[in-house]
């Protein structure tokens, strides 16, 4: 069997995603990108349920995947969407001191993903989730 194209090209299409996600966040590194972005996914992996947080992380490429996935603590309670501002302060709170992301952070990692994504797969997805979550990658590409 021939290895999947997406893990054959995971480090380069991550690193692609990666310069994207700079360029969209207006930040000079992709290192602060990357921070950003891990920034952003963790916020709205806490507010799902482990299930729905298994399904999206399906229609991820296989590198945003495992960073969706990463250092995950089941344990941890769901929390509620809340606003925009309270979700971009919980996105800036993460690593604090290693962590340059704007107050439009959310909205643009959701155009960097939404350019490296599968949108079809991708807003599947989306619809099996609450409006909230829904909202939270609601952007215009």
């Amino acid at each position: 069997m021939t290895v999947p194209r997406e893990y054959a090209a995971a480090s380069r299409d991550f690193e692609n995603f990666l310069i994207a996600a700079r360029d969209s966040l207006g930040c000079e590194t992709t290192h602060r990108a990357y921070a950003a972005v891990r920034a952003v996914l963790l916020v709205f992996r806490r507010r799902l349920s482990a299930s729905d947080a298994v399904r999206f992380a399906g229609a991820l490429p296989p590198l945003l995947r495992a960073l969706f996935v990463d250092d995950w603590n089941m344990d941890e309670a769901v929390l509620p969407f809340g606003d925009r501002a309270s979700l971009t302060r919980d996105v800036q709170a993460i690593r604090i001191d290693h962590n340059v992301a704007p107050g439009d952070a959310i909205a643009a990692v959701a155009r960097a993903i939404a350019h490296h994504v599968d949108r079809g797969r991708f807003e599947r997805v989306l619809a099996t989730l609450s409006d909230a979550a829904q909202a939270y990658w609601n952007i215009e590409v």
